[in-house]
């Protein structure tokens, strides 16, 4: 049994010693490592440019004027004579009162009028008859002077019931309540049929369209930056331009100007208040809308810039990829600016002439490794020409 066994496990030795031979001879053959080739990418000049540097500020979009519409007179209202959120011009008839009890009262006004000129009309006839007798002494010189006091007091009637008569047509002028500025018209806050009060209910509200003011606040050291400038523009009536974006915007479309600056800063928050006015022709900004808002620095200064495409993220750091010598991908950590044209302000990291790598980032895996570099434009990273650039450094050569 001995016998039988050993030539058995002398065989299996000598056959786990011919597999690990085999695999070594394997491992030789093709153990030498085959350089991987340099990965195509876009690279692209920054772009050096002269740029006013803007300050972004948040604010929320008011009416130029803004009126509560309340009765200047009481009584039941008869009619709402437009639809609630129209555009309305100056002096559209917006609401009426019922207003036969204020006729009455202007025909009562007449009357009292056309009564007292009736009695000017005697006091003078019996003035002139005292002052015609009083040479031959048929009347004396106390009736004359009461005569005379009579006119008086007639003619100060005939003032006194003028201005009522004024009074009265004018309350019925009140009974129609018109826009006092042009704009759109709020919801009706009362019906026809209801009592209204005199300056206390409140019938709608009206918002004018265009133009529109922008509010913000500005902090204390950008108004301390802006405070001279701004204060001399305005004084001279030049313009102090301003940007504005909506909510939904990312770019800044529409366009404005600065025309107030708070004479004095807010001591609790530390900030000042500023407006702008704009445009708003088409007449759909709102207010109340948020917006945000870019004030220009004086002067300008250069700046380098670079396609957002070209950035990439590690935890809070912003950072590039730079075309370094031998063409080895080097990391550049970078400060983001303003985006200006479409390309955003680098404010650290970069120099002038930096080759930066805006297609083909994620074929690099880590900072030295060698690429393939094809040069596009910085402002069109993304063009055909672009596209095709990296496959074809990529390409293995015939």
């Amino acid at each position: 049994m001995t016998s039988n066994f050993y030539p058995h496990a002398r065989g299996l030795r000598l056959s786990a010693l011919a597999l690990a031979l085999g695999l070594v001879a394997c491992s030789g053959d093709g153990g030498q490592e085959q350089q991987m080739p340099p990965q195509g990418v876009s690279v692209a000049a920054v772009v050096q440019q002269d740029i006013a540097p803007w300050k972004e500020f948040t604010g929320r979009i008011q009416a130029v004027d803004a009126v509560e519409l309340r009765p200047r007179v009481g009584g039941y209202l008869a009619k709402v004579h437009v639809r609630e959120g129209s555009l309305v011009a100056k002096d559209t008839l917006l609401f009426s009162i019922d207003d036969r009890e204020y006729r009455a009262a202007v025909t009562a006004a007449q009357a009292d009028v056309a009564r007292a000129e009736a009695r000017v009309q005697l006091a003078q006839t019996e003035f002139d008859r005292s002052e015609a007798l009083i040479a031959s002494r048929a009347v004396s010189q106390g009736d004359l002077d009461a005569r005379g006091l009579e006119l008086a007091q007639a003619k100060a009637d005939v003032q006194a019931a003028q201005a009522r008569r004024q009074q009265a047509a004018l309350n019925l002028e009140f009974t129609q309540i018109k826009a006092p500025v042009a704009g759109r018209i709020g919801a009706a806050m009362v019906k026809p049929g209801n009592l209204v009060a005199p300056g206390e209910t409140l019938l709608s509200t009206l918002v004018s369209v265009d133009p529109v003011h922008v509010v913000f606040e500005a902090d204390e050291r950008t108004f301390l930056r802006y405070r001279a400038s701004a204060t001399q523009a305005l004084s001279d009536d030049a313009a102090v331009p301003v940007q504005i974006a909506l909510a939904d915007e990312t770019e800044f479309k529409h366009a404005g100007n600065l025309d107030f600056l708070d004479n004095q800063l807010n001591a609790v928050t530390g900030t000042v208040m500023a407006r702008a006015v704009m445009a708003n022709p088409a007449a759909d900004l709102v207010p109340g809308l948020f917006a945000r808002v870019r004030l220009q620095a004086e002067g300008s200064k250069p700046a380098l810039l670079i396609h957002e495409q070209a950035v990439l993220t590690d935890q809070d750091r912003k950072y590039v990829y730079v075309l370094g010598e031998g063409n080895a991908a080097q990391r550049r950590d970078v400060l983001l600016g303003a985006e200006i044209n479409g390309l955003r302000v680098a404010e650290s990291g970069l120099q002038p002439g930096d080759q930066v790598i805006v297609n083909g980032t994620r074929k690099i895996f880590f900072p030295g490794q060698t690429v393939a570099p094809v040069s596009v434009p910085m402002e069109a990273p993304n063009s055909a020409a672009a596209q095709a650039a990296p496959d074809a450094a990529s390409a293995p050569e015939a």
